[in-house]
């Protein structure tokens, strides 16, 4: 994106953002005072969808969000047919049964290591259940990041914040996804192995780990890869063990069927961030948008391969890793975002040496809108499934400013307006 383009599409307005969001840096009381107000907030929000949930007062009848199908699969597990919940016809009767009627179908296409991963949820009501997911994986996220972002740690949550709330609104599992990603690039330097601990949990949600093994393979951390790859095979085995292995046959029957599932409207489009939901709402045919998409996700690995042979501090090259992550396949949610929060606390230190405050400006409002977006619209009474997915084309521009740095001659990073930056600077803490 050259710059007469991001000129057009900012102005002074959006340059304000960033002087804004980076003011709050400015003294200790300030940033206390806003990380209170937002971690309030984000309590708050726990706290009435988990009446939601438990079915308390106004919502005794309600319809099903995504944490009512984990809480589903829970159940299967200890009724000893989680296979069936692999089946779409089967496990929406399920969900029929659990919301006492007609509800939307949630596809099942999750490896059998969450199943168990799930599993204790069902001792509890789904109320109590989506409590203690939410609030323990919610910590473990606020304090991967805030080890991440240290000073940043109030710009960062109000950048995420959208994202923070839709997540906790649907009860996914954006939260530990983000944590594990997080653990991962704060352990790398230093602690290989749990490092590879981190990467091989990710098991559960695999697509969202590429970026980080293309980025293990181009910087040669072998242990990390080894260990990752043995946290794997042994969660695969305890999971065939216990479930036996026809689950692996009734796992890659459910990501066949699920393949058609994006062109039949069964997702809501208008929630992912991925290239290729933006580009089918926005009138392509799906065999075109997947083209579409293949292409950005290439995209996404040359920004990580660039980031880890000529950004400019590891630090750096891990954020454009963890954003890169969730730009790679064609089934990512707002959700997701969390892990793009991580790599914006990771790139932030440099950020204000090797971006303009325009360039900041519109990093800073792409990720508020990719959170926003789907938040705003799933409050509407009805017409989201036809609306555009804003929130994927904002996060291919985040992949072009990304691309654009990485691209940039080295005279760029050291003009008047943007300072300077030892390459070999290092901004991952310990």
């Amino acid at each position: 994106m050259g710059d007469a383009v991001l000129h057009a599409a900012t102005g002074p307005e959006i340059i304000m953002l960033a002087e804004a969001l980076e003011q709050i840096q400015s003294s200790p009381s300030r940033r206390a005072i806003h990380v209170r107000i937002i971690l309030a907030a984000l309590a708050a929000i726990v706290a009435v969808k988990t009446l939601w949930f438990a079915r308390v007062g106004p919502w005794h009848f309600r319809g099903l969000a995504d944490f009512d199908a984990f809480h589903i699969v829970a159940q299967r597990v200890w009724l000893g047919d989680v296979g069936e919940v692999y089946r779409l016809a089967t496990f929406a009767k399920m969900q029929a049964d659990a919301a006492g009627g007609t509800t939307g179908v949630m596809p099942w296409t999750y490896p059998p290591q969450f199943d168990l991963l799930l599993a204790p949820l069902a001792l509890l009501p789904v109320g109590a259940a989506y409590l203690s997911f939410t609030t323990v994986t919610l910590a473990l996220y606020l304090l991967t990041l805030r080890a991440i972002a240290r000073e940043n740690f109030a710009q960062v949550l109000i950048i995420s914040f959208p994202a923070l709330a839709v997540t906790i609104g649907c009860g996914q599992n954006g939260f530990l996804t983000g944590a594990l990603i997080g653990l991962f690039c704060l352990a790398l330097q230093k602690r290989p192995v749990l490092a590879g601990l981190a990467l091989g949990a990710m098991v559960i949600k695999p697509h969202l780990a590429v970026a980080a093994g293309v980025y293990l393979v181009m910087t040669r951390r072998f242990a990390a890869i080894a260990v990752a790859a043995m946290v794997v095979l042994a969660s695969s085995l305890v999971s065939t063990l216990i479930f036996g292995p026809q689950i692996w046959s009734a796992l890659m029957a459910s990501v066949r069927e699920s393949a058609g599932y994006l062109d039949q409207g069964v997702y809501q489009l208008f929630r992912m961030i991925s290239a290729y939901a933006a580009l089918h709402t926005a009138g392509m045919p799906a065999t075109a948008a997947i083209s579409g998409q293949i292409a950005v996700a290439a995209l996404a690995l040359l920004a990580v391969v660039l980031g880890a042979l000529r950004g400019p501090s590891p630090g750096f090259a891990l954020g454009v890793t963890a954003m890169a992550s969730v730009m790679i396949s064609p089934y990512a949610y707002d959700y997701d975002l969390p892990i793009l929060a991580i790599g914006l606390a990771l790139a932030l230190p440099d950020l204000v040496h090797i971006a303009s405050a325009r360039e900041r400006s519109a990093m800073y409002g792409l990720i508020l809108l990719a959170g926003a977006y789907g938040l705003v619209l799933s409050t509407l009474a009805s017409g989201q499934q036809a609306a555009p997915a804003m929130a994927g084309f904002a996060s291919m521009v985040v992949l072009a400013l990304l691309l654009r740095w990485l691209l940039r001659d080295e005279a760029a990073v050291h003009d008047g307006s943007m300072g300077h930056l030892p390459r070999n600077a290092l901004h991952v803490p310990d």
